[in-house]
């Protein structure tokens, strides 16, 4: 055990993470020099074509220091907001951490936002300045405002760079130095975290596992506490490259088990595994429950295809433990699920991934927060995700969102911008402090639904890329709300419909009209799109109808032919408006996204 050393790689967005790691396992002869490709742990074709990391990924090293052997059991972290659950899992399965700072960007929200993550777990802070082969590298100024955050002396940060592979031995050393073995009883009864696990078609369900106390051996009788089941470890292993089969795995080391689990619902992220024959009387305390902070319906395009949804939906969550969703309809779209979502970003990943690895082509419904609203009769209260679930305005007291605590850290350049964003969607600035000379960090309280749509994407485009943004709830705050509709020739269309600010349901309605006219194909007959609070019309735009000139075979003669041709041509318009329905294509959906 006192050779064991595991620990994470945490960071903002592009520090540089995953190619360090990539050098890290080129050091320890992890990989052959044949196997290597840039960015080896990203292995989902998603992660490659976009260059992010979505998923934590697991994998162990030897490294061999004064002639004694240590097992480094390595998990790489995303540094997107949306995927900092992933970040929460591998950090309970790790005693330290590399905390990774771009020399030539220095520390950003994301930066500080896991480290206050790794700090709560008590997990050993190595800081490591990457990117020093850059031209724009400020190593000096970057070390002060890493002492600045986690106190600690300069010379214990490690200068590097992942793409000449400068300090990595350095890293490698301080590792096993400084971060502590894992600490556990081994003649305990057996105690092992479950933080991942992966469907794999032919041997089912394959969940990674650390021990923290006891062991586990192949043919063991094992059970999961969590879901009571019970199961036979047929194969236990540790994670190189490939999965590597071993007969035991003993306390603080890292593993997979496959038990022929072919069920999604029985493995749970968080859950603890122990022996039937000597239990453990009480599971490991898991991570802390997911708090979605987006929702929206995702919805097969063909009805019949619902089941299969749910399946691949089941699948997905193994692998991805922070998506949430249950079963809801539209009058619509059909049968579909209501799914809740860390962020927007997370939200494309999964309807991509929904998409190739599962071939599902599915809707997604304007994405909007869970509110609560408060009844008049015996002031209930209820938990509203969608916007057609808002009772009846004469049955309302009042309604409350969701408001979030906003950190951004700009250039001082930047900051008039950034405030007046903040202030137009509803924020309220709290406090506004200088890190450095240039580098400002403003604190806002602002109603999450308004960051939902396009938020970061417009903080991104006005501080030029340099802002980075974080966030977390911090509870609910009453608010003057209203449901818009939108009705296509008086219909109004559950999926399209949200609720927004009364100050901004005006414009919002207007501009919605004026986009679906744009997107929606014109009819025989006209369409009528309108925006309604309640029964009231508050914008209205029409898409004509297709016109075919009926009246050209009546060549001369008389105005009457003309004219009884027509009123027979309008009363066949009334009825195939009557029983005419307007198809929406995904595009309308979307679209109410990027209204601006």
């Amino acid at each position: 055990m006192n050779h064991i050393r595991n620990f994470c790689i945490i960071a903002h967005i592009d520090h540089g993470k995953s190619t360090l790691a990539d050098r890290l396992l080129e050091a320890t002869h992890t990989v052959t020099q044949r196997e290597s490709q840039a960015q080896l742990l990203d292995n989902m074709d998603l992660e490659r074509e976009r260059g992010i990391t979505i998923k934590s990924h697991a994998i162990q090293m030897n490294y061999i220091k004064d002639g004694q052997e240590y097992v480094l059991n390595l998990i790489d972290t995303p540094g997107h907001v949306d995927f900092s659950y992933e970040v929460s899992r591998s950090i309970a399965a790790c005693e330290g951490a590399l905390l990774i700072v771009d020399a030539s960007q220095g520390i950003q929200a994301q930066t500080i936002s896991n480290l206050y993550l790794a700090l709560e777990h008590d997990l050993e802070i190595i800081p490591v300045l990457n990117k020093m082969d850059l031209p724009g590298a400020m190593p000096e100024e970057v070390k002060d405002q890493i002492v600045d955050l986690i106190g600690g002396k300069r010379e214990d940060i490690i200068p590097a760079s992942g793409k000449t592979g400068l300090g990595v031995l350095d890293i490698l050393n301080a590792i096993v130095d400084r971060v502590p073995a894992p600490v556990g009883d081994p003649e305990a009864p057996l105690q092992a975290l479950i933080f991942d696990s992966v469907y794999n078609s032919f041997r089912g369900i394959m969940a990674y596992f650390k021990v923290e106390n006891g062991e586990i051996r192949k043919g063991d009788k094992v059970k999961f506490i969590a879901t009571g089941k019970q199961y036979n470890a047929d194969e236990i292993g540790t994670l190189k490259l490939n999965q590597l089969p071993k007969d035991v795995i003993r306390t603080g080391d890292v593993g997979y088990i496959i038990s022929g689990i072919k069920e999604a619902r029985e493995v749970k992220v968080g859950d603890t595994i122990t022996h039937i024959a000597r239990p453990s009387k009480e599971a490991i305390r898991g991570f802390e429950e997911v708090k979605p902070m987006v929702f929206a319906g995702i919805y097969p395009v063909d009805t019949e295809d619902f089941e299969e949804l749910r399946e691949s939906m089941h699948r997905l969550q193994l692998n991805d433990a922070s998506l949430v969703f249950e079963p809801e309809s539209s009058a619509a779209l059909g049968f579909g699920f209501r799914c809740g979502f860390l962020g927007m970003l997370h939200m494309e990943i999964i309807q991509e991934r929904l998409e190739r690895e599962f071939d599902m082509t599915v809707i997604t419904t304007v994405p909007n927060v869970s509110y609560k609203a408060y009844l008049t009769k015996d002031n209930e209260e209820i938990f509203v995700h969608n916007p057609s679930d808002l009772p009846d305005p004469s049955k309302l007291s009042y309604v409350e969102e969701p408001y979030i605590k906003a950190n951004i850290i700009t250039k001082s350049e930047f900051v008039g911008q950034v405030m007046s964003l903040c202030i137009k969607k509803r924020g309220a600035i709290v406090n506004q402090s200088y890190l450095t000379a240039d580098r400002v960090e403003l604190v806002f309280e602002m109603p999450m639904g308004e960051i939902v749509f396009d938020f970061y994407d417009k903080l991104k485009t006005i501080s030029k890329g340099y802002a980075s943004f974080d966030y977390n709830q911090i509870g609910y705050r009453q608010s003057d709300l209203v449901r818009l509709d939108i009705r296509l020739n008086g219909e109004p269309v559950d999926a399209l419909s949200s609720l927004i600010h009364r100050s901004n349901s005006y414009e919002f309605g207007k501009k919605i009209c004026e986009k679906l006219k744009e997107l929606l194909p014109r009819q025989q007959f006209e369409i009528a799109v309108q925006a309604s609070i309640g029964a009231k019309i508050i914008a209205r735009e029409s898409i004509r109808a297709l016109r075919k000139d009926v009246t050209a075979k009546c060549y001369g003669g008389d105005i009457s032919r003309k004219r009884k041709l027509l009123e027979k041509q309008k009363k066949g318009k009334k009825r195939m408006r009557q029983v005419g329905n307007v198809e929406i294509p995904q595009s309308a959906f979307m679209a109410v996204l990027k209204l601006d």
